[in-house]
């Protein structure tokens, strides 16, 4: 018979299996929703009395369901919203753990009780997600069993949030370095265009620089194109005619 140090290890064992998967997971996926989609389907392999799961997400003042396992979550998710208090809401608001067996909770959330109790949920447990200013939140749990879960429960679950939090936060540097890299190589380009344009309209009007410029700008302005499609145009078709010279 296993002893409690050999359960305790075992946990650990899937703990960190789990996590391997989540990151080959949110290494294939691009998309926010995806990755929190992601991490919603590995958390109810994180704690083995876990039945159901969802991610309580706030934006802007506004709180809405952005990942669940399975509609009954989210429906009581919703009870939540509706009532504007809740377990979730709680975690999520104030970054404080909730766990908690679903009939002792009647007095302070009743309309969550009775959604959970319509549904079968007998626990609960709500871990805040803290990624940045504009992903905050929290990760739920939900059990048919009236367990409560346990506190072994909260830190391995407390762990797992931790984990995606900083995966979270890597994959939204990673995305904001590749759109400053893009606008970079963009304008490196359109200015690559422009300056080509204005050489060749010296060459040809023996205009100053200034004056080369005024003229893709005023070509801008009265056909309402932007100045890099403009120089882009001229260039093309300059080119065209020393071709057709050749």
């Amino acid at each position: 018979m296993p002893t409690t140090g050999d359960a305790m290890a075992e946990r650990v064992d899937e703990l960190n299996a789990v996590l391997s998967d989540l990151v080959g997971v949110l290494e294939s996926v691009s998309d926010t929703p995806g990755l929190l989609d992601a991490v919603c389907g590995e958390a109810v392999r994180v704690v083995p009395d876990a039945d159901l799961a969802s991610i309580v997400v706030v934006r802007d003042g506004v709180t809405q369901t952005a990942a669940f396992t399975d509609e009954r979550a989210r429906r009581i998710d919703d009870v939540q919203y509706a009532a504007g208090d809740g377990p979730g809401l709680f975690a999520a608001l104030t970054g404080e753990v909730v766990r908690v067996a679903v009939g002792d909770t009647g007095d302070r959330w009743p309309e969550f009780v009775l959604a959970a109790k319509e549904l079968g949920v007998g626990s609960y447990l709500a871990v805040p997600l803290r990624v940045d200013d504009a992903l905050v939140g929290a990760i739920t749990l939900f059990g048919f069993g009236a367990h409560g879960y346990h506190e072994f429960d909260t830190k391995v679950l407390r762990l797992f949030t931790l984990c995606v939090e900083t995966v979270l936060r890597l994959t939204r540097r990673y995305r904001e370095a590749r759109r400053l890299a893009d606008e970079l190589r963009n304008a490196m380009e359109t200015r690559a265009v422009i300056e080509q344009a204005k050489g060749m309209l010296m060459l040809i009007h023996r205009a100053s620089e200034d004056a080369a410029m005024q003229r893709l700008i005023v070509e801008s302005q009265h056909t309402n194109t932007k100045l890099r499609d403009v120089a882009a145009r001229f260039t093309k078709r300059m080119s065209s005619a020393d071709g057709g010279r050749g």
